[in-house]
């Protein structure tokens, strides 16, 4: 057993990791609008959050693997370091693909920290005190998701974007020694350590190749192409592929004999849809109350506090809940309310106040935190002390997984309505005015009738706009602003729809609930 003053260095160390890694994922949310305006590629926003995602997602149950071959202390601190490398190349990006390819490579290493964190709890605490610290670890990522989106808002307005990016190097430096110094001592698994590489690799395959179909389909390929369809191809073959590998792996990634139990469906189910939901809206609100209310990034980033406010608030009721009523009610019950925040939100347009964007995001805040805590205590119930650490994993993937296409989903959803919308209302009438047809606007409408997205790019860049005399801002911003809140509205509804999907899947869970001990 550790000293105590070791143990506390650790601690402090996994909570530093953790809480910048996460950080990352809510701060980046408020800075994309800007990083938009200034690098372009409104078209591809949707991948510099998937690549996170998919490349942290797939790291999970490798690292977990490699951990117990390696030791903890070197793929912590090794995660943090390539979590780092990956932050100070996202700071110099020149171009989005830049980013997209700089932000997969900070998911490698934020995919190895909070599982890792788990596991070193679970190493030097007794079972008794692992809960309590789980739940520190739990509650700093929330702390996380409340400041995240302020700090970014700050950096934006007071310094640069590339310091949303940047801020991680110093907190991670100190995240690693305090690791480093703190970790001492352990002891390595001898047995022989399996690592489902097939499984891993096919997986990456399959799911880009779909995310790759949804993301050029209908924009850069006809939907009936030769690549289009060779994408999905890939995605359904070498998706079987995986099946097959996984039903003969050894120790797969994702066990496949868990879909017979009910509960583990439909939880997972659950947990898919609401990843999709509540990504939908810390990626999109942004893009709204900046490029089409036009409040300031900082402003912007406080308004999604309530949010997390509200699910701090029905986290710690449905704790309360569950060993009272069944987990199917509790889930219908949060899908309802998510359900009704993004279908209000879906209304919202020039005139909409900041005060009812944060009520209606309340309501979503309070339906995941119902959900969320539930999806795992309904899995862990349902299986023996044994699997419970490979369920609690699988929901973990899935929820992610549901993160990466929804986020994918929303953006192709949100480029095809645009483009839609621009060539009815926008250009027509655009294309008509002279005054707009030279210089500098006159050739940025030339290049936008091939990237119409890139319109956007005006709404969030002040640098841009200032430029624009007074009279033709008049002319040119509102047909734009409305183009742009139609397809948001659009992008809601869809986010509405998908969510409410969530009730017959609650269903496959039965009367189960928490079963007090006598």
């Amino acid at each position: 057993m550790k000293t105590n003053s070791k143990r506390s260095i650790l601690i402090v160390g996994l909570l530093l990791g953790i809480f910048f890694s996460s950080l990352d994922q809510t701060i980046v949310g408020t800075a994309m609008p800007r990083i938009i305006g200034d690098l372009g590629g409104l078209s591809i926003m949707a991948w510099v959050t998937t690549a996170y995602l998919l490349t942290s997602t797939t790291v999970v149950p490798i690292a977990g693997k490699m951990s117990d071959l390696f030791g903890r202390r070197i793929m912590y601190v090794g995660g943090i370091i390539i979590f780092i490398v990956g932050s100070m190349l996202c700071g110099t990006s020149q171009n989005m693909t830049q980013l997209i390819l700089y932000r997969g490579l900070q998911g490698v290493g934020g995919g190895i920290l909070m599982p890792m964190a788990m596991t070193i709890v679970g190493d030097i605490f007794p079972p008794e005190n692992r809960g309590k610290w789980q739940g520190v670890i739990t509650a700093v990522f929330g702390l996380s998701s409340i400041v995240g989106p302020s700090i970014g808002g700050w950096f934006v307005d007071n310094a640069t974007w590339r310091w949303v990016f940047y801020i991680n190097i110093p907190v991670g430096l100190l995240a690693a020694f305090t690791v480093f110094i703190g970790l001492t001592g352990e002891k390595r698994v001898e047995d022989k350590v399996i690592i489902d590489y097939a499984g891993a690799i096919t997986l990456i395959i399959s799911i880009v190749s779909l995310l790759l179909g949804l993301s050029l389909g209908g924009k850069d390929y006809s939907w009936t192409s030769w690549q289009i369809i060779g994408l999905f191809a890939t995605f359904v073959v070498v998706g079987l592929i995986f099946i097959f590998v996984e039903l003969k792996a050894e120790d797969p990634i994702l066990n496949l004999h868990l879909f017979q139990n009910k509960v583990f469906v439909g939880a997972n189910i659950v947990g898919f849809l609401m990843g999709l939901g509540m990504f939908g809206a810390m990626m999109f609100l942004p893009l709204f109350m900046q490029g089409i209310i036009g409040i300031s990034a900082t402003k912007s980033g406080n308004s999604m506090i309530p949010m997390m406010l509200g699910m701090m608030v029905t986290s710690v009721l449905g704790g309360q809940l569950v060993t009272r009523i069944k987990f199917r009610t509790i889930f219908i019950s949060g899908i309802l309310l998510m359900g009704l925040s993004l279908y209000l939100l879906s209304t919202m347009d020039v005139d909409t106040t900041r005060l009812t964007i944060s009520l209606y995001i309340v309501i979503l805040g309070l339906g995941l935190g119902l959900i969320m805590p539930t999806i795992t205590l309904s899995v862990q119930t349902a299986f023996s002390i044994e699997q419970r650490a490979v369920v609690t994993s699988a929901t973990q993937f899935f929820r992610s997984i549901g993160s990466t296409l929804g986020v994918t989903v929303l953006g192709v959803v949100l480029n095809n309505r645009s483009t839609t919308l621009l060539d009815k209302n926008f250009f027509p009438t655009i294309d008509k005015i002279p005054a707009l047809q030279t210089g500098t606007i006159g050739t940025l409408l030339k290049e936008a009738h091939n990237a119409p997205q890139d319109l956007f790019n005006t709404l969030l860049n002040p640098e841009i706009i200032n430029k624009i005399p007074a009279q033709l801002q008049a002319i040119m911003l509102p047909p734009l602003k409305l183009a742009l809140s139609d397809s948001l509205h659009t992008v809601f509804i869809v986010c509405t729809v998908i969510v409410l999907l969530g009730i017959p899947a609650s269903f496959l869970l039965g009367n189960s609930k928490v079963v007090k001990k006598q």
